[in-house]
């Protein structure tokens, strides 16, 4: 299985700004990211950026980095370029794995990859089960539903599936979408020819927009924890005090 892991990095951040530069135990959290990324069964990890701060601290630490345009709107657009300047092949298989999650496992990493290939699916990404009701009412924890064939029949910041009655409320039927995803080289260049569909525009999740124009989504539940992906500065701190352990 040969795949390529691209970390999309900016240094801006409407909840906590620069927090793929902030420190955990002497170490930048994009750094753990990079690090786990480099334990999977990867062939190259390279960290995508537009900002000279996050590239430089990349290359201290040892990292593959590449400049890319301040344009993009997306991760995936971003991945785009990355693409284009390494001339990757349309058959190579892709990871895109978000900079703020410092606790992501190698074996998660290397599940999606895995599941894109074994699949006949455009995509694959990753799920787990809710903790709380408190997450599944959270607007900030995407929630997916799949059916029994792993196909992602939706992807929502509203509280899904809805029950009836608050008393059925069932956590084991709740799951939180993890923001990993892994597709060939040429969706990606597909993806951006779609314009945004009005349900991404209404819940800010461009997986809509795929699942609009047709395309299959494949979905499982992680193998392993994924730990606490960062956006608030409570984030960091958890994140801090877990891997003190």
């Amino acid at each position: 299985m040969d795949f390529s892991v691209v970390i999309p990095a900016r240094y801006g951040s409407s909840r906590l700004r620069a927090k793929l530069l902030c420190d955990i135990h002497s170490k930048p959290l994009i750094q753990h990211t990079y690090e786990n990324a480099l334990k999977s069964n990867a062939s190259r990890v390279i960290i995508a950026t537009d900002d000279d701060r996050i590239f430089s601290v990349a290359k201290k630490f040892g990292a593959e980095a590449c400049m890319t345009k301040e344009s993009h709107t997306s991760g995936t657009s971003r991945i785009a370029e990355v693409l284009e300047i390494y001339s990757i092949e349309n058959d190579h298989v892709v990871v895109n794995l978000q900079g703020d999650e410092p606790m992501i496992s190698p074996e998660v990493i290397n599940q999606v990859a895995d599941n894109l290939i074994k699949s006949d699916m455009q995509i694959a990404t990753l799920c787990e089960n809710l903790k709380s009701k408190g997450q599944y009412l959270d607007p900030n924890c995407v929630k997916v539903l799949f059916n029994k064939f792993s196909k992602a029949l939706y992807f929502s910041r509203s509280p899904i599936p809805n029950f009836r009655d608050d008393g059925d409320f069932n956590v084991d039927l709740c799951y939180k979408h993890i923001g990993i995803y892994a597709y060939k080289a040429k969706f990606i260049k597909e993806y951006l020819t779609m314009q945004s569909s009005p349900l991404e525009q209404s819940e800010k999740l461009e997986q809509l927009t795929i699942l609009d124009e047709g395309y299959d989504i494949h979905v499982s539940v992680a193998c392993a924890p994924t730990g606490i992906g960062v956006d608030t500065q409570e984030d960091l701190d958890n994140v801090i005090k877990a891997l003190a352990k």
